[in-house]
């Protein structure tokens, strides 16, 4: 009987001496491998026992079919609040993997599918990695997204491996590389197919091949080495243009780190701003972890619906939502029909997608196998074999309605019939639906591929469990479902509405576009209100206006531009000029307005967000969103609030 609780430790048959070991992971009563004291503990005696009988070679790999290791156990991870208790998590972790890649013999680690923070730290201690070829397999350094940094060796060892400037962008931005790119960038030694993956193990293990490190470029080598302020600065530069150190402290954390402390957050004098106590102890990092957790509470929506598995999707309407919704589930693995009045109607949204797949696919032969699956289906035929039915058309209630008719006729009694509308209700479309309870709106943002929400509508009469099934699809293609009630603008355009309709106001007193948006983007939105009305569309804006905001008088700029056809982004004109898709703003700041002082940004922000704020709280109390919570989770990830704030509702009960 083993005497490990988490891991098993098996010599391949011969010479117990000079046999290759293998340390498989399989963390008990869990369905994904995650790095808690225990796990950690158990890492030890391993390294005990292979240091009284050294193997040929050590190779770290899985028993869990969901990947190789999730990271931190998240438990653990949020008890540590104080400062004394992050320094014991992070010593546990640098100090065990520091005696990882000591050790004499070679050790290489196997991974297939997600490899997360602390999982990646442990390849990294590794001699050898080795991915194995599939979708699922993903190295990730998340802990900048918690407000963290990778105090386990990862700030020490991922630059000596792939190059400061390549591991600077995967620490600061927290981003998933993939089991091609990490042999291309040199993070695995090689990128092998399942059904290799063991014997690649075996025969790279005993290899003799130097480590990745001691084949660094002489110029990556200086780069982290002496040229290392200049890569510091840099990296400094390119975060500051996407986050202020009062609000995101860790990039700057990480860099500080990397360049002045060889990569040890535990070396950090405990009163500097990147130092680890400092972190723990930032309202950010508070903020950020329960982000996580909201996250992760969207992703639990739609498991209720466990038979549920949809394959096939029928989108009707070709334009750009609609387009980008179908590329969207094609590349996510379903075979996708969609539908127009004609064939030329639906070739330019053939077109764009045959432009996503390349670029997300990096791969001329799977970007050609995605675009078989999308199908040109001018006469609605893939209806009757759809699981899925989502409407995409221009928002007028009598055709929706009319379409529906025949889509109800001919779908599958277990299809899940939605609508993809942002302003008629549910209610008035399902009217003439011979069983209303099985219309569900399931409502995306623009651009498709960018925004993670999609708000899952249950009208009056929509049946719970098709709600359920709309949910499991939203899940099934990697967005987070958030479900809400049928009001007007549902959650995220209701809160936007009044929030875009002030700054356009604001537009009107004589305040400068660029100072509005400089003001927003201080706080840290991704994207001020102006820009965002000019990308999304002024006749998108007008129509919003009146039916979310029910301003008698609404703004007189957006009136004047959208009645002169200059409808932002579309047009290449709207309250900016656009260029090659970028606003062209006259770098007026967020203090002047046409040579007039506007008065603090931080006021000026605050004006613009009471609107958004009150919308918010409003919401809440009429239950079109369940709780405060689930209304933060939505504003964040389906308007990109502030993250480091917690969300509106956070941001209220805490300013």
């Amino acid at each position: 009987m083993s005497k490990f609780k988490h891991w098993k430790l098996e010599r391949e048959a011969g010479d117990a001496n000079t046999g290759i070991t293998w340390a498989i992971l399989d963390t008990a009563n869990s369905s994904t491998n995650t790095l808690g004291a225990e796990v950690m503990t158990e890492l030890g005696l391993i390294l005990d026992e292979c240091e009284k009988i050294p193997p040929r070679g050590l190779v770290f790999k899985s028993a869990k079919e969901a990947g190789f290791i999730a990271g931190a156990n998240i438990e653990e991870f949020t008890s540590a609040d104080t400062p004394e208790k992050a320094r014991t998590l992070i010593q546990r972790g640098w100090d065990a993997y520091n005696r990882l890649a000591a050790v004499r013999y070679p050790t290489l680690a196997l991974v297939r599918g997600h490899c997360m923070g602390g999982g990646t730290e442990l390849a990294l201690a590794c001699r050898y990695r080795i991915a194995v070829d599939e979708p699922g397999t993903k190295f990730a350094l998340p802990e900048v997204m918690l407000g963290i940094v990778p105090g386990w060796g990862g700030m020490l060892r991922l630059p000596q491996i792939v190059g400061p400037a390549a591991a600077m962008d995967m620490m600061l931005t927290g981003k998933n590389i993939d089991a091609k790119r990490a042999k291309k960038m040199g993070l695995a030694d090689e990128c092998v197919p399942p059904r290799v993956m063991e014997n690649a193990a075996r025969m790279l293990v005993l290899s003799g091949n130097a480590p990745r490190q001691d084949k660094l470029p002489l110029l990556q080598k200086l780069m982290n080495g002496p040229l290392k302020a200049m890569v510091a600065s840099g990296a400094k530069k390119q975060v500051a243009k996407r986050a202020r150190q009062e609000h995101y402290p860790a990039p700057y954390a990480i860099i500080d780190q990397w360049q002045n402390y060889g990569g040890n957050t535990l070396a950090v004098p405990a009163d500097k701003p990147t130092s680890l106590d400092a972190l723990v102890n930032h309202p950010t990092t508070r903020n950020l972890i329960r982000v996580f957790f909201l996250q992760d509470r969207l992703k639990g929506f739609g498991k209720d619906a466990k038979n549920f598995a949809p394959q096939r999707v029928h989108v009707v309407g070709a334009g750009v939502m609609g387009g980008d919704i179908a590329a969207w589930c094609v590349l996510r693995g379903m075979t996708v029909t969609l539908q127009d009045q004609s064939v030329e109607r639906i070739a330019p949204a053939v077109g764009r997608a045959a432009k996503f797949f390349e670029k997300k696919l990096r791969d001329k032969k799977l970007a050609r196998f995605a675009l078989d699956r999308l199908i040109a289906d001018p006469k609605g035929e893939g209806v009757r074999q759809a699981d899925v039915i989502i409407e995409a058309i221009f928002e007028n209630l009598d055709a929706k309605q009319a379409l529906f008719a025949d889509i109800e006729a001919r779908a599958k009694p277990e299809a899940v019939i939605a609508s993809n509308t942002s302003s008629l209700k549910l209610a008035d479309i399902a009217a003439t639906f011979k069983d209303p309870t099985r219309l569900v709106g399931i409502h995306f943002f623009n651009p498709v591929a960018m925004m993670p929400l999609v708000e899952v509508v249950a009208g009056e009469r929509t049946a719970p469990e098709v709600a359920q099934r709309a949910a499991a699809f939203v899940r099934r293609i990697d967005k987070l479902p958030l479900p809400v009630k049928d009001a007007p603008g549902f959650l995220v355009n209701a809160v936007l509405g009044p929030y875009m309709n002030e700054a356009m106001k604001c537009v009107d007193e004589g305040i400068a576009p660029e100072a509005i948006d400089a003001a927003l983007v201080a706080f840290g939105m991704p994207m001020g209100p102006i820009e965002l009305a000019d990308t999304v569309g002024l006749d998108v804006a007008v129509h919003a206006g009146k039916q979310l905001v029910g301003d008698a008088s609404p703004p007189k700029k957006l009136v004047e531009l959208f009645e002169a056809g200059k409808l932002g982004k579309k047009s290449g004109q709207g309250f900016y000029a656009w260029v090659d898709g970028k606003a062209q703003k006259s770098g007026v700041g967020p203090s002047t307005s046409s040579g007039q002082a506007t008065g603090d940004t931080a006021i000026l922000a605050e004006r613009m967000l009471k609107p958004l704020l009150d919308a918010t709280q409003r919401l809440v109390r009429e239950g079109v969103v369940a709780d405060a919570e689930l209304a933060d989770a939505g504003v964040i990830f389906g308007t990109g609030f502030a993250p480091y704030s917690g969300g509106p509702m956070n941001y209220l009960a805490n300013r």
